[in-house]
């Protein structure tokens, strides 16, 4: 069994790495965004970004810095097959996770343009922003010392493996494939 956590900047390609796990090598997703989703919907708060780092956040500071993941970690473990966590945002979630010897981290970035369009396309109702919101956005979640809140620089610096998605789907299935190759999958 192989775990594997995926981090990255928003827009950057976190869901098509994991389709293309989920489809080609038949990899099970666990996803933070739905389980965060759940979570605002019982709490009756807008499905947005906001409500997404503040639910995010506090549940953090409730349980531990890795309460997420370790509820996926719980399921993935129990179903016993290869696994896709998205989306990794905090250190604290390494920690957890490295604990496991099955586990590697993928971060996925690309140039900002390029993310804020694609965000546009997947049109999800987290997304309905402008180009300054998206880059503030970013720059909120990219860099906290808080080990309850997220800091994407730190878990792109603690990746396993880096892909950059500035080309078409297929470069980004190639680089994939090499890592894949690597860690003999």
């Amino acid at each position: 069994m192989v775990i594997i956590g995926i981090t990255g900047t928003i827009g950057a390609g976190k869901g098509t790495i994991v389709e293309y796990l989920t489809s080609q090598k038949n990899f099970k997703h666990y996803s933070v965004r739905s389980f965060l989703l759940r979570e605002i919907q019982h709490r009756q708060l807008p499905p947005n970004r906001d409500s997404m780092v503040i639910v995010a956040n506090h549940l953090r500071q409730t349980h531990s810095p890795s309460y997420i993941v370790d509820q996926l970690i719980k399921e993935a473990l129990l179903n016993n097959q290869h696994s896709v966590i998205e989306s990794i945002r905090t250190e604290g979630e390494i920690i957890s996770l490295r604990k496991h010897h099955c586990f590697h981290l993928f971060a996925v970035d690309a140039q900002p343009e390029l993310r804020y369009e694609r965000i546009k396309l997947r049109n999800s109702e987290t997304d309905h922003i402008d180009y300054q919101t998206f880059i503030e956005n970013e720059q909120r979640e990219f860099n906290s010392t808080n080990p309850y809140q997220q800091n994407l620089k730190k878990c792109i610096d603690l990746a396993d493996f880096k892909l950059l998605n500035n080309g078409s789907v297929e470069d980004l299935y190639q680089q994939l494939e090499e890592v894949l190759r690597q860690l003999s999958l």
